[in-house]
């Protein structure tokens, strides 16, 4: 993941006031929440993504 990537919008508050954490790579601080967090990619799946072709949802 590069260091460039950021989030749009904070996961607690859904505020777009972020910035990034003195507490190193992947953290972030919410100026709207006082929250902070931390943003990892985990890796790919290995089972790749699943479409659903039922064209619509179920009951």
């Amino acid at each position: 993941m590069s260091e460039r990537a950021v989030p749009f919008h904070c996961p607690y508050c859904g505020d777009e006031d972020l910035r990034p954490s003195e507490e190193g790579q992947g953290a972030w601080e919410c100026a709207a929440c006082n929250r902070a967090f931390r943003l990892t990619f985990l890796g790919l799946l290995a089972r790749g993504v699943r479409q659903d072709t039922t064209g619509g949802d179920e009951i």
